[in-house]
């Protein structure tokens, strides 16, 4: 394999200079440097990462911490995250910090603090324990993904908007008595899951619909909201017509429990979501889509603003969320059979 000596007697310069040509570190006129890439591209020259990083000061390496890999939102984010540094050229670093293990305590309390990356892209970490100051601590540039507070660069969908118009969607087909499900104080996604709360008080209010409005807890999982609308919907004189869940995981755990007590959707429960994760088209949700690919995405490319002049102010970036209807949401039946 070609080394950068035989890439700097190709284009004529000097080694210094093919250096720089090919890093970006120092002045290099335009004609020079088309003339060493053409000469790397030419002979096969690979930089070293080793060879990059002297050069520039840089790991060429971009840190990802987050609490689950596994789980559709967060392997989705991942995968915008990676692409998105492939077309640039840049590594990965994983760190998968599962919430309540002792792996995650050594995440922040060793791993990170090596500073083995230039930036970190921090998803879902809720400001619980500190953590995320200790990561601006690291003093490295830090945007998060769904997350709370100035401390950093966000950026997530408008939680309080996708609640509001879920709920918004329901009030226009005519329901009134619409619960909301899912989230706990105690919730890794706590944040997140008052945001949408929040959301759906302000639609309810705004409707006059305040006496109606209530809220029922449950894991942010299908099984907790299957288990939390068994509850909800096990006695026939206090149900509700609609439901807003948290998240499309439990709002389709919701219209599997009312399937299996005999409650028909949409024609008796109308149910939306907020994801538009990878079932809902096949459960036929109606859902506020998300796109977390596009947030992974987004975080780099601020991250990389942020490297490139660390004295760039932190920014919110709010990803607008689209109502996608499907076949879970209808007219109450006192409505529909109405004659008109």
């Amino acid at each position: 394999m070609a080394g950068i000596a035989e890439v700097a007697a190709r284009a004529g310069v000097s080694k210094a200079t093919a250096s720089r040509a090919l890093s970006g570190a120092g002045y290099v006129s335009e004609k020079t440097r088309g003339r060493v890439r053409a000469a790397a591209e030419e002979l096969g020259y690979v930089p070293s990462a080793g060879a990059v990083s002297l050069a520039t000061g840089r790991t060429q390496n971009i840190g990802v911490v987050m609490p689950y890999v596994n789980r559709w939102f967060f392997a989705e984010v991942l995968e915008g995250i990676q692409q998105a540094l492939l077309a640039r050229g840049l590594d990965l670093t994983l760190y998968d910090a599962k919430p309540g293990t002792e792996g995650r305590d050594r995440i922040f309390d060793d791993f990170l603090a090596r500073k083995r990356f230039d930036g970190l892209i921090a998803v879902g970490l809720e400001p619980v324990n500190h953590e995320l100051e200790r990561l601006t601590r690291i003093g490295r540039p830090i945007v998060s993904i769904v997350g709370a507070g100035d401390q950093t660069s966000v950026v997530a969908v408008d939680d309080d908007y996708a609640a509001r118009r879920a709920t918004e969607h329901l009030i226009g087909l005519g329901h009134e008595d619409i619960a909301f499900v899912g989230g706990a104080p105690d919730s890794h996604w706590a944040h997140v899951d008052q945001e949408r709360l929040a959301g759906y008080r302000h639609a309810m209010a705004e409707a006059g619909l305040s006496a109606h409005a209530r809220h029922t807890h449950s894991a942010v999982t299908m099984p907790g909201g299957y288990a939390a609308a068994v509850d909800l919907l096990g006695d026939a004189r206090a149900r509700p017509t609609g439901i807003v869940g948290v998240c499309d995981e439990v709002a389709i755990g919701a219209m599997i429990a009312a399937r299996r007590l005999g409650i028909q959707v949409p024609s008796a429960l109308s149910v939306v979501g907020i994801d538009d994760h990878e079932f809902a088209e096949m459960f036929g949700l109606t859902t506020l889509q998300q796109v977390p690919r596009e947030q992974g995405a987004a975080a780099v490319e601020v991250l990389m603003g942020e490297i490139a002049d660390p004295s760039t102010e932190r920014t919110t970036l709010r990803i607008p969320s689209r109502l996608i209807v499907r076949t879970s949401t209808a007219a109450p039946a006192t409505l529909a059979a109405t004659p008109t």
